[in-house]
């Protein structure tokens, strides 16, 4: 307040404060704008804020973390995974300030950025390796045992499935001990993951079986719960029963694409549940409903490329094996980078070769095999075996005249049922006829 010296009235200042904002935050701003124009000179910002001052308070400490993740960021952007194994390192002055739970939370988030770059899977390795050296010597289970399960799955993608399955086997022995369920549910999802790798479903069936009994027990994130709808899915597409797997792709489908609320981008394997439910039309034999799910939910994913899936149900619609091929060439790639599409590519041809040889052969009564061979475009060889077995499993009826080199179609059976029906008259008949010889020899 202040005083008009010639009217004497008291004026009111209307300055109001100006709030301050703390130095370390100015220079993590500052080392953000820098690292927009060179990378080099923000890695040595970001560095000093990590490893330098005294402070030790709740905004310092916060500058520092955020300073640990950018630093990281940074790192994997230039490819220099060397660095990034030497980060940890230099930050145990900061882990040893904040407690162990902090510490924990910060170290899986450095290892989900690395996780992020492609083609770095021996470095994703390293790093949890040494994550888990760290904690055996700083004698923190808790963050050792989760890294663990990380390593596992990485070991699983880099198809090191016998390391995989020993890892994961320690882990649960221990985990049991320690009743963590919530770890232990995302430990033998992993197994499950791995056994279904390694062809062994009844034992990824029994891995996926014990997930879900312990996730029964707690809370299950949407994410988790996703992931384990997803797998129940995959073993059921193994076991042959498509209608559950879809139902189960279904609801790993609306799981990842809900995650963040609706209306919002959800997560990316989104997409991929809606690849297996496509890929389990086709394998019904509805893949005239393929094109329905793809204009449906294909727009909202436009990352997940559905076409290599849309090509294969346009085939099995149209009974095409030239166009199936053609197909599986054209996006080879894609198919046999999804395990599960990828084990049914042989299912989906020997489906397709027998839809085709039924569209060729309905018209004739007999035909010749090289006839056949030649519109089909195959070895006659290869299509003889074919027809002898869909013979046998009563896929088609008729006879191989290997003598001729031809093939007798028979006409399908209207179901006349004069035969059973003489059947059961004779048999109530001799009922009628023994129900009268008792009675008569009582009358007598």
């Amino acid at each position: 307040m202040e005083v008009d010296a010639e009217g004497g009235k008291t004026i009111e200042s209307t300055d109001e404060e100006t709030p301050t904002i703390d130095p370390l935050r100015v220079a993590l701003d500052a080392a953000d704008e820098v690292a927009e124009l060179t990378p080099g000179a923000a890695e040595e910002a970001y560095t000093a804020l990590l490893t330098g001052g005294e402070r030790d308070d709740e905004v310092a400490l916060k500058v520092k973390e955020e300073a640990l993740y950018r630093l990281a960021k940074l790192h994997v952007v230039g490819c220099q995974f060397d660095k990034v194994l030497s980060l940890l390192q230099s930050a145990n002055p900061l882990f040893a300030a904040i407690p162990k739970a902090k510490t924990a939370k910060m170290v899986r988030t450095v290892i989900d950025i690395v996780c992020e770059a492609p083609g770095a899977l021996e470095v994703q390795m390293g790093l949890c390796e040494q994550v888990v050296a760290w904690c055996l010597a700083e004698k923190r289970s808790f963050l050792r045992q989760r890294v663990q399960t990380k390593l596992a799955g990485l070991m699983l993608k880099a198809e090191k499935y016998t390391e995989a399955l020993s890892l994961v086997s320690k882990l649960i022995k221990e985990l049991k001990k320690l009743d963590d369920k919530q770890l232990l549910v995302e430990t033998h999802l992993v197994e499950a993951r791995i056994q279904h790798a390694l062809r062994n479903v009844p034992k990824s069936k029994a891995a996926l079986t014990t997930a879900r009994t312990h996730g029964n027990a707690i809370y299950v994130v949407p994410l988790m719960q996703g992931e384990l709808d997803h797998m129940s899915g995959t073993l059921c597409c193994e076991e042959g029963d498509y209608v559950t797997a879809y139902s189960y792709f279904l609801e790993a489908f609306e799981g990842f694409a809900n995650v963040n609320g609706s209306g919002k981008d959800g997560d990316p394997r989104a997409g991929t549940s809606l690849k297996h439910m496509m890929l389990c039309k086709v394998l019904q034999g509805n893949a005239d409903e393929v094109p329905g799910i793809a204009s449906k939910w294909g727009l909202k994913y436009k990352s997940a490329d559905l076409s290599p899936l849309s090509a294969i149900a346009k085939a099995a619609k149209n009974r095409s094996l030239e166009d199936f091929d053609e197909a599986s060439a054209k996006y080879a790639g894609e198919l046999e980078s999804d395990v599960l599409v990828s084990h049914h590519l042989g299912l989906l041809y020997e489906t397709m070769l027998e839809s085709n040889l039924l569209k060729i052969v309905e018209p004739f009564s007999c035909v010749e095999l090289a006839r056949v061979a030649e519109l089909i475009n195959l070895p006659e060889a290869k299509v003889e075996r074919k027809l002898s077995q869909m013979i046998l499993d009563k896929k088609l009826r008729g006879i191989l005249d290997q003598g001729n080199g031809t093939l007798i179609v028979y006409d399908d059976d209207e179901g006349d049922d004069t035969y059973q029906s003489a059947v059961e008259v004779v048999n109530n008949m001799e009922t009628v006829v023994g129900s009268l010889f008792k009675r008569a020899a009582g009358i007598t």
